[in-house]
């Protein structure tokens, strides 16, 4: 039996490479998330960019000079504000403007509190980090002056401050980066899932659509014999495709400069091991859960609605990961999918993981497809699925 499956494997891969342009198709779905990544990643490196320096139009900066000397001790660059500004920032092309009102100087020489207004569009995601150095640069300059203030009139600034925050980051520079590539593992699996899915849909509805499958079983080889070997070339598709996605993530993360947006990406050759270890096994249920699903399918195109519908399934858990992180039990590495982006994203983080996770979750894969390769030979047994095509 398995001389006839690896016969029908060479079979249905040399048919599935002589399809030019289903194979370019399939080996180009591995790259749409590297280059989503890189254009990404790069455009809000350049957003989040430390060493660029902070450029601020202002309004009335005639009323506030300590102000304004103060924010170009810290590098920012002052202007004067054009008069249509508020269209401007809405447009994009300013990221915020600094309002003085002409009442600054009288406020400030009292001694009262001088207002200023900053004047920002907080639906710019490119804005944002503009926005928050020009706030940060605005409060600590009030508070500057607030000690000043208290210091004049012999007061302890302490007395003013009863309660002091400090904040103490645990975290990782690896548990930092996991968390802004949390796309990686989630593209992952779908490579697991886009590779195969053209070879599972012409091996057995594709078949089924032209006629060619009944003769094919009426060979003398099992079901299961045929059904395995259509399976290993929907996996071996599969397989190429998750290798290429991780090769081309670990060619993109060195050429992203992460380092401006203060992350450390530990994404070298063994985190990439540990990747492939967590997501490979995938392919195995995968592959098997298309080929049952294309079974059902009269003919190639309705395969491949059923097959993209079914693509949704590793998106679901890797938009709640990223939405709502989940603190990792054991037994989610046994839910295939779940598990396999779960164990990929905690190899991201460097965590210590032991062999156990990656054993359940490799075992609960190969249930799976065994359960799809059991059911999808059972329906080559019934007429209506062999020589039904209306």
């Amino acid at each position: 039996m398995t001389r006839l499956s690896f016969t029908v494997f060479r079979k249905e891969l040399r048919d599935h490479m002589r399809d030019r342009r289903s194979l370019l198709t399939a080996l180009m779905w591995p790259l749409v998330g590297p280059a989503v990544f890189l254009v990404m990643f790069n455009m809000l490196a350049s957003w989040y960019r430390q060493d660029r320096p902070l450029e601020l139009p202002v309004v009335g900066r005639e009323h506030a000079p300590s102000l304004m000397a103060f924010l170009e001790r810290y590098g920012t660059k002052l202007e004067d504000a054009p008069e249509d500004y508020e269209e401007r920032i809405r447009a994009g092309s300013l990221d915020a403007v600094l309002l003085v009102p002409d009442d600054y100087a009288e406020s400030y020489t009292a001694g009262r509190t001088a207002k200023v207004q900053l004047v920002v569009d907080s639906s710019r995601q490119s804005a944002r980090q503009s926005v928050l150095r020009a706030r940060r640069l605005l409060e600590e300059y009030s508070l500057m002056l607030g000690t000043q203030r208290l210091y004049a009139r012999g007061i302890a600034p302490e007395l003013a401050i009863p309660v002091r925050v400090q904040e103490a980051d645990l975290a990782t520079p690896e548990r930092t980066a996991a968390g802004m590539l949390n796309m990686v593992p989630l593209f992952l699996v779908i490579a697991a899932f886009a590779g195969g899915m053209q070879v599972a849909s012409d091996t057995m509805a594709g078949e089924r659509e032209r006629g060619s499958l009944e003769p094919l079983l009426l060979n003398p080889a099992p079901r299961g014999a045929v059904v395995t070997g259509k399976w290993l070339a929907t996996v071996a598709m599969a397989l190429a495709s998750v290798v290429i996605t991780l090769a081309a993530y670990l060619l993109v993360v060195r050429r992203v400069p992460l380092e401006d947006l203060g992350v450390k990406a530990r994404f070298d050759a063994p985190a990439a091991l540990g990747m492939a270890a967590a997501v490979l096994p995938l392919t195995l249920a995968a592959s098997a859960v298309q080929m049952w699903v294309s079974t059902y399918a009269r003919s190639f195109k309705e395969a491949q609605t059923y097959l993209s519908l079914l693509m949704v399934v590793p998106m679901l858990p890797g938009m709640v990961l990223a939405l709502s992180p989940l603190q990792p039990k054991l037994w989610m590495f046994a839910v295939p999918v779940l598990g396999q982006e779960l164990l990929a994203g905690e190899v991201m983080r460097g965590e210590p993981l032991g062999a156990l996770p990656f054993l359940i979750a490799g075992a609960s894969s190969v249930g799976l497809a065994l359960l799809a390769l059991t059911v999808t030979t059972r329906l080559l047994t019934q007429e209506r699925i062999v020589f039904g095509r209306s």
